[in-house]
């Protein structure tokens, strides 16, 4: 069966805001709609002109559930354009993009918006399972003695709160938190705090370099609040995360002697990003002008207790079908977790007994850090893991355009034991 192929037009992201203090400003649907809507505006075609659209979103808030046709219809698809939602943890926005390569592959689709949003401040905020058992049975009670009867039995350790945020950091299958899966993969490849705080500090001092010097300018749209504020740039960008102010945090994951802190993790970040998708039928249609054409996509399964190698394990199928080495990728996007992780990513690359156990292969080589992220990663800009993904291939797509590079590989690990790669190549003007 042959595959049409399959390019990418356009795309934006609204800057990433950090959590701080209680829910942020907008929204999973309002980040996207925001995102979306300028985006549109330099386009020749309208929103009801898309095939489909599709959302990658992992935690969307009762009200939007669905969150891709609430989308759809906030953005004016009108009623008959499809909509629908993808959730791979840390990798939805990712699967949103290939879901709608699959469904222009097989001809099903032309035209395709792909979303990857998440607003992370607005997890919510459960009751425990104990209230909850205490609720039901009040409401079932049929008179007020039974409800009196069964306020007596109340206890105030109910009313504790159980963070969906935290619980959905946590693996269901080996119950422990993504963090500690970091501290793992810390011992297993000898990376010590110095090497993650470095990292981290270098992760900042690159996007304040971008910052700066304005590499975030073509894929960011400011969006506003209700109350009229605006947000221009990624607000977790720090000019004080310096190795020495890194390494007085305290481990969070391990205590007291782990070694991952908030400081060498990705933040906790609301954001949104988008990109059109099109086959050459619509490309020829709305005379359109690619950015980028997708060569490969690829996804993989490991151990969840080392869930974070998941890039190695997604790339590797990509470099041995493509017949690449490591230095033929021009440049890297690999999502900032955690620094160890990242780290223990380039280790695994070069590692001979690892690679030979998981893909009879030699070591694939040292990914050259100068290539990966240069920009900076989720340490610095955030982690709303709903949009991950799609910012890694966004933002990847314009690092390579302005060094004036081809090929690029971004690749993503995800919650469960699982990583994600997408191999690009830059379009000629």
């Amino acid at each position: 069966m042959s595959f049409k192929a399959v390019y990418i037009i356009d795309g934006a992201r609204t800057p990433f805001l950090k959590m701080r203090s209680g829910r942020g400003p907008f929204s999973a649907a309002d980040l996207a709609v925001q995102a979306i809507n300028p985006l549109m505006l330099r386009q020749p075609f309208k929103a009801s002109d898309f095939s489909e659209v599709i959302v990658g979103c992992v935690s969307p808030t009762p009200d939007e559930t669905n969150i891709g046709r609430v989308v759809g219809l906030r953005i004016g698809t009108g009623y008959k354009v499809p909509a629908w939602t993808v959730m791979r943890n840390c990798a939805s926005g990712m699967q949103s993009i290939d879901s709608a390569i699959t469904n222009i592959q097989t001809g099903r689709s032309d035209l395709v918006l792909a979303v990857g949003t998440e607003a992370l401040s607005r997890s919510p905020v459960l009751f425990s399972e104990q209230a909850v058992d205490f609720l039901a049975k009040f409401k079932s009670a049929k008179s007020l003695g039974q409800k009196f009867s069964l306020l007596k039995t109340f206890k105030l350790r109910y009313l504790s709160p159980v963070f969906g945020l935290l619980k959905g950091l946590t693996d269901p299958i080996l119950g422990i938190s993504m963090g500690q899966t970091a501290e793992n993969l810390a011992y297993k490849f000898n990376i010590s705090r110095q090497e993650m705080d470095a990292f981290s500090a270098r992760s900042h001092e690159r996007a304040i370099r971008a910052q700066n010097d304005k590499s975030f300018q073509a894929e960011l749209i400011p969006i506003i609040d209700t109350k009229g504020k605006l947000y221009q740039v990624d607000d977790g960008i720090r000019s004080d995360s310096t190795i020495d102010k890194l390494s007085k945090l305290k481990p969070v994951f391990d205590k007291p002697a782990g070694n991952i802190t908030a400081g060498n993790s990705s933040q906790v970040t609301d954001g949104a990003a988008a990109l059109i998708l099109a086959s050459e039928e619509a490309i020829k249609k709305w005379n359109l002008q690619p950015i980028a054409k997708i060569i490969d996509t690829q996804w993989a399964a490991l151990d969840p207790s080392e869930m974070g190698l998941g890039p190695v394990h997604a790339c590797a199928p990509i470099l041995e079908r493509h017949q690449l080495s490591i230095d033929d990728i021009d440049l890297w996007e690999i999502n900032e977790a955690f620094a160890a992780q990242t780290l223990a990513c380039i280790k695994a690359f070069n590692d001979e007994t690892y690679c030979q156990t998981h893909f009879a292969h030699h070591a694939f080589g040292l990914v050259d850090q100068d290539r990966l992220n240069v920009d900076g990663g989720a340490i610095a800009i955030g982690h709303p893991v709903g949009a991950s993904g799609t910012r890694i291939v966004l933002h990847l797509i314009h690092a390579l355009k302005k060094r004036q590079l081809k090929r690029g590989l971004a690749s993503i690990c995800i919650g469960g034991g699982q990583g994600g790669a997408m191999l690009i190549e830059i379009m000629e003007e």
